[in-house]
């Protein structure tokens, strides 16, 4: 497993727009698998699951991505499982975290 964080100043819906175009264009086998929203006044939740084939694992690897806040506080909270092929512990989590590296470098395009 890998995650990070992050806050942002920014529209709620553009920036997870952003993040589900960005996910689905960065890699030929990405899936969005599923997704919730939720909304309290003006608080809202989001999350979302995409999947994505990992070649160097022969394996299928996600990433869970939560927003959370209002228009101008928003935070974020993205998590990758997968890619082990073992069966009691993890052998081998290089396509957990290059997943969520290239996230996070997407993520930093943001707003350009």
């Amino acid at each position: 497993m890998a995650q990070h964080t992050q806050h942002f100043n920014t529209g709620f819906s553009a920036l997870l727009s952003y993040i589900d175009q960005s996910v689905m264009q960065g890699s030929l086998s990405a899936s969005r698998e599923g997704g919730t929203d939720f909304t309290c006044g003006d608080v809202r939740c989001a999350t979302r699951v995409y999947e994505r084939y990992s070649y160097l694992g022969g394996n299928r690897l996600s990433l869970s991505v939560t927003l959370f806040g209002r228009d101008g506080d928003v935070s974020l909270s993205a998590v990758t499982a997968g890619g082990s092929q073992a069966m009691f512990f993890k052998i081998n989590t290089f396509g957990e975290e290059a997943f969520l590296d290239k996230f996070v470098r997407q993520l930093d395009g943001y707003g350009r």
